[in-house]
C-alpha cells in the first residue's frame, strides 16, 4: 500500500493508549513509507498521528473543509494541504488519493467516515481493504451493532467481511495487505419474516 487513510478523532480521548496508538501506527507509516492521507488537523488523534509521520519526513496530506480551515484546527506542518469546499467533497477526495482506510477511535465524524468506506465497498464501488483498530476494545459496541443488524436481516453476513478488525497496528497491516474483497451479489434480497 503506498497510501491510507486513517479516520481518527479531532480529541485525544481520556485514555492515553488512543495516543500512543496513533503513534504506533504514524510510526509503522514512517518506517514502511506509506503515506497518511487524514483530515488536516494539528489536534487530537490526527495531530499524533500526523506529528510523527511529519517528524520522520514522510508523506502526509491534509484534506481540509473550508469551514474547518481555522489556525487552531489546521496543521500549520502539513506542506500539501487540499482544502474543499464540503465535508462530503472531502471523502471523495480522499478516495482517490488512497489505496485503503484504516479507523482509530474518534466521535461522530469519524463513525461517519468509516460507515460510508463500508458502504461504499458493499455497493461495489470500491474494493479497497478498510480496518479497524480496536485498541482497548474502544468498537466493541459498534461490532456487537453490526451483529445485530445482520441477526435483525439488515446487513448480509458476507458484508461483515468488508471490515478487517485487529487490536494491534502490525496484525491489522498484515490483514489488509492480504485483503481480497468478498463476493457480493448486485441483487439486494428482501428480508422475509
Amino acid at each position: 500500500m503506498k497510501r491510507v487513510v486513517v479516520f481518527c478523532g479531532s480529541s485525544l480521548g481520556f485514555n492515553t493508549i488512543y495516543k500512543e496508538t496513533a503513534i504506533e501506527l504514524g510510526n509503522y507509516f514512517a518506517k514502511n513509507n506509506i503515506g497518511l492521507v487524514y483530515g488536516g488537523g494539528k489536534i487530537g488523534m490526527m495531530g499524533a498521528i500526523a506529528d510523527t509521520i511529519l517528524d520522520q519526513n514522510g508523506e502526509v496530506i491534509g484534506v481540509i473543509p473550508k469551514l474547518l480551515e481555522k489556525e487552531e484546527v489546521i496543521h500549520p506542518g502539513v506542506k500539501e494541504m487540499i482544502v474543499c469546499d464540503k465535508m462530503s467533497d472531502r471523502k471523495v477526495i480522499m478516495s482517490k488519493l488512497i489505496d485503503g482506510y484504516i479507523t482509530l477511535p474518534g466521535g461522530f465524524g469519524t463513525l461517519d467516515e468509516l460507515f460510508e468506506a463500508l458502504t461504499l465497498n458493499q455497493l461495489q464501488i470500491e474494493q479497497k481493504p478498510i480496518g479497524l483498530l480496536n485498541v482497548n476494545g474502544f468498537f466493541d459496541a459498534m461490532l456487537q451493532q453490526i451483529d445485530k443488524m445482520i441477526d435483525e436481516g439488515y446487513i448480509k453476513p458476507i458484508n461483515k467481511k468488508l471490515l478487517i478488525v485487529a487490536n494491534s497496528v502490525e496484525t491489522l497491516m498484515q490483514q489488509m495487505r492480504n485483503y481480497t474483497a468478498p463476493k457480493i451479489s448486485h441483487v439486494i434480497n428482501k428480508v422475509v419474516k
